[in-house]
This record gives C-alpha cells, structure tokens and sequence, in this order.
C-alpha cells in the first residue's frame, strides 16, 4: 500500500486531535476512494453523451444561475 501526505489547517488538525479514537486516515481513504468511485461513474456517463462541451457548459451556467437564485 502506498501512502500519502495531507495539508490541512491547523484549525481542523486541532479540531482531529479532540476525537483521537477517529482512525482519520481510514477516514481520508474512504473519502477518496468515493470520490474515485464518483469520477468512473462520471466518465462512464460521459463517454455514451451526445452532448458537447458547449453544451455542457451552457447546462452548467444554467444550473449554477438557478442554484443561486434558490441557494443565496
């Protein structure tokens, strides 16, 4: 198994340290490998879409302009 080296604020590394029985690098590994899980997920989708990249960003402005509007 490889490892890795993480940065975070010493803020939220005070705040890990109040809950020493959290096995935080479980934690960082199940995160990531969600997200990896997520992006195959995207990519898979992505590969049988029609859509352009214009498209996709012309859906994206229009959901990220209704999100605020209903969000801010």
């Amino acid at each position: 198994m490889s490892n890795i080296t993480l940065a975070i604020p010493e803020e939220t590394y005070n705040e890990m340290k109040q809950f020493s029985e959290v096995r935080w690098s479980e934690v960082a590994r199940k995160a990531i490998i969600h997200k990896l899980e997520l992006l195959r997920i995207t990519e898979k989708l992505a590969e049988k879409s029609e859509l352009t990249k214009k498209d996709i960003e012309e859906f994206s402005k229009k959901i990220k302009k209704e999100a605020n509007k209903k969000f801010l």
